[in-house]
């Protein structure tokens, strides 16, 4: 079926369908002719993605039909159902990844101005694919000798697919049938495209459409050489100022279960479909922290909620595997970073009774917060002293797999609500050592390896706790602090 997707399944198209019945055809001052140079941007722009890809740079789901959908209506409807079934607080904030997404899918939609879809004719790299897969099309629309040149179906076509003369522009057509139900002569047929009896003879009307000629090998050419110059730059700006994959920052979190970090750009499409599988909200759209390169990635963020050690949602609805399908029982085992105690901030390192990371870690059943006794006072003989000293949460980097919900408690309550706290005394970190990222394998062998081969101290050979971490606050000298 010649663009059977553009023509019947494409939920983008029904949108833009519905914005160019109630807002486009309102406004007819920036109407544009359908014969410009603009009518071939689509096979420009998916050259330019190909030439960009072979750099090693996914750009396709910045441009393709349903992540741009999926996106769009995941940053400004489900916000909405959100605030409106559960409390307007628990709308998870806008950033940069939002706004440049929201920016793209409404200038989509507004591309309804110039013609009624635009998008769809001119543009969308997804139709095309779907136009040159056209030209390997078992049928095809074909007009018979009883035409009256009414010109009926070629106002009706929602993609210019009809020539002056009334026949076909093979690879715009969607075999959507509507000219054949507004031809009051019943000329138009959808049959096999080998079948030539009886059809009405080509230009004529005539078409003045020539060969391709010196204007149009010139546009062609240009436009050629742009598309593969602009896959070219974007292909090395965005490595350029892209992830920075050999440094030694901080990496965002990544949802459980992500294949390691440089085949995870390469695989994740940003279609958003973890964003919108995810009950909590914990996943949510990286801006420009990676460069482009890294843009609308899901990351976890803590602040705003943990993940449930009994939701797999993500890597259910991951559609390339960037993502993996991991069982419950091994996405628990699936380290996604490690919490960091920040010592010079965290309230019982100073006395000052706290336990909800505790609390937390125990209830997701994950124990790997303890207590341990800081601060203590000795005597002469080099004795504790009764009564000295005070309980303060301790990492067991083993049990660990950065789940975040003891991060999201502290935050709500010692920041948000108590207001003790500038940022939460335990955070999540990613990193080396922090994170396991397996392209394949068990995680839950992982961590019976690693339990295998642990030391007394309970740390993991894989596992990252800084010694500093078991002395007394008053000891943790300040550089380090400041680094935790």
């Amino acid at each position: 079926m010649p663009r059977g997707f553009c023509g019947y399944l494409c939920p983008l198209g029904t949108l833009i369908d519905l914005f160019d019945w109630a807002i486009g055809k309102r406004v007819t001052r920036f109407r544009v002719s359908g014969d410009g140079w603009w009518v071939h941007i689509k096979y420009y722009l998916l050259l330019g993605i190909l030439v960009a890809a072979f750099g090693g740079v996914l750009l396709s789901g910045l441009f393709s039909a349903i992540p741009v959908i999926t996106r769009g209506l995941l940053f400004t409807l489900s916000p909405l159902q959100t605030g409106t079934a559960t409390g307007w607080h628990q709308m998870p904030p806008m950033g940069g990844g939002h706004v440049v997404s929201l920016l793209l899918f409404f200038g989509v939609l507004s591309l309804g101005f110039l013609r009624p879809r635009f998008w769809c004719k001119y543009v969308c790299p997804s139709g095309a694919v779907f136009s040159l897969s056209n030209l390997f099309r078992a049928s095809e629309r074909k007009v018979e000798t009883s035409c009256i040149h009414c010109n009926k179906c070629v106002e009706i076509c929602p993609f210019d697919a009809i020539k002056p003369d009334f026949t076909t522009r093979t690879t715009d057509c969607t075999f959507c049938q509507s000219c054949g139900g507004v031809c009051p002569t019943h000329a138009i047929k959808f049959v096999g495209r080998w079948e030539v009896q009886g059809l009405k003879p080509e230009n004529d009307p005539p078409t003045n459409e020539t060969s391709l000629g010196r204007r149009g090998f010139l546009s062609a050419s240009v436009g050629t050489a742009s598309s593969i110059v602009g896959g070219l730059l974007a292909s090395t700006g965005t490595k350029a100022f892209g992830a920075n994959l050999d440094g030694h920052g901080p990496r965002p979190v990544r949802p459980p279960g992500s294949v390691p970090e440089e085949q995870f750009l390469q695989m994740c499409i940003r279609c958003g479909e973890c964003f919108q599988s995810c009950p909590s909200d914990v996943l949510q759209p990286l801006g420009f922290q990676q460069g482009l390169e890294g843009l609308w990635t899901p990351h976890v963020v803590a602040d705003w909620a943990g993940c449930s050690s009994s939701c797999n949602a993500c890597g259910q609805v991951c559609p390339t595997g960037a993502i993996r399908s991991l069982p419950l029982d091994e996405k628990r085992h699936a380290r996604m970073g490690l919490a960091v105690i920040n010592k010079s901030t965290c309230l019982p390192f100073h006395g000052e009774p706290c336990q909800l990371c505790v609390d937390e870690c125990i209830a997701a059943g994950y124990d790997a917060l303890e207590f341990v006794h800081v601060g203590t006072e000795v005597d002469a003989a080099g004795q504790p002293v009764e009564g000295t000293g005070t309980l303060a949460p301790l990492l067991v980097p083993d049990k660990c797999v950065g789940c975040g919900l003891c991060q999201t408690r502290c935050y709500a309550i010692n920041v948000v609500s108590k207001q003790l706290l500038d940022r939460s005394a335990i955070v999540i970190e990613a990193g080396n050592f922090h994170e396991d990222r397996l392209m394949s394998g068990s995680y839950r062998e992982l961590r019976e390896l690693e339990s295998q081969s642990s030391p007394a101290n309970n740390t993991g050979s894989g596992s990252y706790l800084p010694d500093f971490l078991n002395a007394p606050a008053s000891e943790t000298p300040s550089s380090e602090r400041d680094a935790q």
